[in-house]
C-alpha cells in the first residue's frame, strides 16, 4: 500500500503545478527577465540567458511568451499594475475633488516613475526606442492608460460639481503629457529631484491645467 501512495504522489507532481506554483513561476521568471533587460538593453537581452538564470526550459518560457517583445510587454504590464497612480483619485472617503486629485496623481506618478525599477524601465524605452519600435509601442499603451484613468476622473469630477466637460480624454492627454514632458526633462539631466520640487511641480501643473476648466 505504501508503494502504490508513493506511485499516486509522484504521478501527482508530474501534472500542471497548481495556481499558486505556477504564480511563483511567472514572477520568477519576469524578475529575471527584468534584471535581463536592464543589464543588457532590448537588443541585448538574451532569451537564452533568460532560460538558464531562470532555471527553466526553453519550452516554458516560450509557451509563455513566444517572442522578446511579448516578454517585454509583460514586464511592462507588471509595472504598470504595480505601480499605478490611480489609487491617488480617491481616499477611503471617496473620490477626492477635481484639483487635490489631479495634484495628488501627479505627484504620485511622479515619485513612482522616479524610483528603482521605474525609472530604470523608463531609461531602457527611451534608450532604445528609435531601435525597438515595439519599446516605444509599450510605452504608449502605459501612456493610454493613464488618459483614460484622468479622463474618468474628469467625467466623475465633472457629473459632481455640475461643470460639463466637452473632451475628458483631450484635456487628460493634454494633463499626461505635461507631467511626461517634466519627467522626461528630469530624466535627461539624470539628477536628484527632492520631494520638495516634485511636489512644487505637481502643484504647478495641476493650477495650469484646472485654470482653464471654464473653457474645457
Amino acid at each position: 500500500m505504501a508503494v502504490q501512495a508513493g506511485a499516486k504522489d509522484t504521478k501527482r507532481a508530474r501534472g500542471r503545478p497548481r495556481l499558486e506554483d505556477a504564480a511563483a513561476i511567472e514572477e520568477r521568471l519576469l524578475d529575471v527577465a527584468l534584471a535581463e533587460f536592464l543589464a543588457h538593453g532590448y537588443g541585448g537581452a538574451s532569451m537564452r540567458q533568460i532560460v538558464r538564470a531562470a532555471q527553466m526550459s526553453r519550452t516554458t518560457l516560450y509557451a509563455r511568451y513566444p517572442s522578446k517583445e511579448a516578454l517585454f510587454r509583460a514586464i511592462m504590464q507588471r509595472q504598470i499594475e504595480r505601480l499605478s497612480a490611480f489609487a491617488a483619485l480617491s481616499t477611503a472617503n471617496g473620490v477626492l475633488g477635481l484639483e487635490e486629485g489631479l495634484e495628488s496623481y501627479a505627484d504620485r506618478s511622479l515619485a513612482i516613475s522616479l524610483e528603482g525599477d521605474g525609472l530604470m524601465v523608463n531609461r531602457l524605452i527611451h534608450a532604445e526606442a528609435h531601435r525597438f519600435p515595439e519599446l516605444g509601442a509599450a510605452a504608449a499603451e502605459r501612456t493610454e492608460l493613464g488618459v483614460a484613468q484622468i479622463a474618468w476622473f474628469i467625467r466623475q469630477r465633472a457629473d459632481a460639481d455640475g461643470i460639463p466637460c466637452r473632451d475628458p480624454v483631450a484635456i487628460a492627454r493634454g494633463f499626461i503629457l505635461m507631467l511626461r514632458g517634466w519627467y522626461v526633462n528630469v530624466m535627461l539631466d539624470n539628477r536628484p529631484v527632492a520631494e520638495e520640487e516634485r511636489r512644487a511641480w505637481a502643484r504647478q501643473a495641476t493650477r495650469i491645467l484646472t485654470a482653464g476648466r471654464a473653457e474645457w
